[in-house]
């Protein structure tokens, strides 16, 4: 889902800078709600069935719930329904739950007084209270801890809160978007996540679709990147071959949108002609080289040391063809990519017998 981000206190935007080629922006000043909404690109059943949801949220100032594996665009649904909903002239306060440590998530989510702890030298505003009047959103909240989840519900309950180091009980006025790209309810049948909580903000739910299915919509996306990535390097426009767009359309994608963006950029950057053409080998070497276990590593006649050598050898000649592949077989840009010199990189090509040319 693509949704291109917006700071919280732009509430219009000019629709004169927004590429709007294909994606069907209406003319005149638009509030960021109905740009967030305009600038999510797909045409499949699902996607516009996800959409329409946004928008019946949106209105509806509860706590909500997101699940969708990684890359699909819980963010940006999530930045859509802040700005579609009667908040959005208020902050959205985006968190990552797995980077707060344990130590630290009360004073993050509540804020602190002076002395309160060790290094405290003035008080701070948590992040509830920069979410005033607006939107937090936790995402990857299936890595809060234990603790960290007791002292969410307890905020969840009445929207009051104490700044550690503080006598003082505080009321908050803030909507919570919760994120996550596991199944919350499983996890809490495994007593791996509070069902409590689960249920405090499982109050409105969104399912963003993976990409494998939404039936189209890859091949919308690919160009849509293709146009946004000449406008930001302006450089000249570039089509992909059909070949690479039946790929596309084929392709499981299972970094969804994340992934597809990437790859564009990538091969937008690396391509020197007028026509992108991905390499069916460039992928799959990268899957050979991000997979499970090597080949060698499941040969039991192997010892210790042997299986080792011969896995790195594996790993070593997958990885330089993946590099050349993506480079098109261009040493000097697979060495950059790589991070090695040339000639360490060229010593790699002869010591598996690689021939650049056939890539």
């Amino acid at each position: 889902m693509a949704i291109r981000r917006q700071a919280h206190d732009n509430k219009h935007i000019d629709p004169s800078t927004i590429d709007s080629e294909s994606e069907g922006i209406l003319p005149g000043v638009m509030d960021v709600g109905e740009f967030a909404l305009l600038s999510m690109v797909g045409a499949s059943r699902v996607f516009n069935e996800c959409v329409r949801r946004i928008g019946r949220i949106a209105v509806r100032d509860a706590s909500v719930l997101i699940e969708g594996e990684t890359g699909s665009g819980k963010e940006m649904a999530a930045r859509a329904i802040h700005y579609l909903g009667s908040r959005r002239d208020h902050p959205f306060i985006p968190v990552n739950c797995g980077a707060i440590p344990d130590t630290l998530i009360e004073a993050e989510f509540f804020g602190h007084g002076r002395g309160a702890f060790t290094d405290a030298r003035e008080a701070r505003a948590g992040l509830i209270a920069q979410a005033q009047g607006g939107t937090l959103f936790l995402d990857e909240i299936d890595a809060l801890s234990a603790k960290a989840q007791v002292s969410l519900l307890r905020f969840l309950q009445d929207q009051t809160y104490r700044p550690v180091g503080r006598d003082v009980e505080l009321k908050a006025d803030v909507r919570i978007i919760a994120a996550t790209n596991k199944t919350l309810a499983e996890l809490a049948k495994g007593d791996r996540f509070r069902g409590d909580l689960l249920y405090r903000l499982n109050i409105l739910y969104l399912y963003i679709p993976p990409l494998r299915e939404r039936e189209g919509d890859p091949e919308l996306l690919a160009q849509h990147f293709l146009r946004h990535y000449a406008k930001k390097y302006k450089l000249p426009s570039k089509r992909f071959t059909p070949e690479t767009l039946g790929w596309i359309r084929t392709h499981d994608w299972p970094g969804n949108v994340r992934e597809l963006e990437n790859t564009v950029h990538r091969e937008f950057l690396l391509c020197e002609g007028e026509e992108i053409h991905f390499s069916l080998a460039a992928n799959e070497h990268a899957h050979d080289v991000t997979g499970n276990e090597p080949v060698a590593a499941l040969c039991p006649e192997l010892d210790f040391k042997s299986a080792k050598a011969k896995a790195i050898e594996e790993f070593e000649r997958a990885y330089v063809l993946h590099m050349l592949s993506v480079a098109h077989g261009n040493i000097s840009a697979a060495a950059r990519l790589a991070k090695k010199e040339r000639r360490a990189f060229g010593k790699l090509l002869k010591k598996y017998g690689i021939n650049r040319a056939q890539f």
